[in-house]
C-alpha cells in the first residue's frame, strides 16, 4: 500500500493550490483520509480530514480556506488551499486508513498510510 501525494509549490501570499493524494495497492477499502503538515521546527498538526462518506472536519486554522474532498473511484483526496498565508508553508502530507487484501493468504491487513509529504511555500 502507498500513498503518492503531488500538487506542492511555490504561492505567493492569497494564492491558492490543490493538493492531491492517492492511494495504490491492493486495497480493499479506504476508510478516513486526512492531511496534515509540519513546518520546519514545529509539530506536525491535523489541516483537514474526511470520511469515507463525505463528512468532514477541520481545525480553525483552515476554516474557510481549506477545503478537503474524496474521489473514492480514484481512491484520492484532495486538499483545495485558498487564501494561502505565510503560515501555511509546511510539508503537508497525506493520512489514510487503508485495507488491503494479501491475496497470496486470503488475509487483510489494516494500515495506517502515510504518503511522502509535499512542500507548499507562502512568500512573496
Amino acid at each position: 500500500v502507498q500513498l503518492q501525494a503531488s500538487g506542492g509549490g511555490l504561492v505567493q501570499p492569497g494564492g491558492s493550490l490543490r493538493l492531491s493524494c492517492t492511494a495504490s495497492g491492493s486495497i480493499v477499502r479506504i476508510d478516513d483520509m486526512a492531511w496534515y503538515r509540519q513546518a520546519p521546527g514545529k509539530q506536525r498538526e491535523l489541516v483537514a480530514e474526511i470520511t469515507s462518506g463525505g463528512r468532514t472536519n477541520y481545525p480553525d486554522s483552515a476554516k474557510g480556506r481549506f477545503t478537503i474532498s474524496r474521489d473514492n473511484a480514484k481512491k484520492t483526496v484532495y486538499l483545495q488551499m485558498n487564501n494561502l498565508k505565510p503560515d501555511d508553508t509546511a510539508v503537508y502530507v497525506c493520512n489514510a486508513k487503508i485495507l488491503e487484501i494479501l491475496y497470496e493468504s486470503g488475509s487483510y491487513v489494516a494500515h495506517n498510510a502515510w504518503g511522502q509529504g509535499t512542500l507548499v511555500t507562502v512568500s512573496s
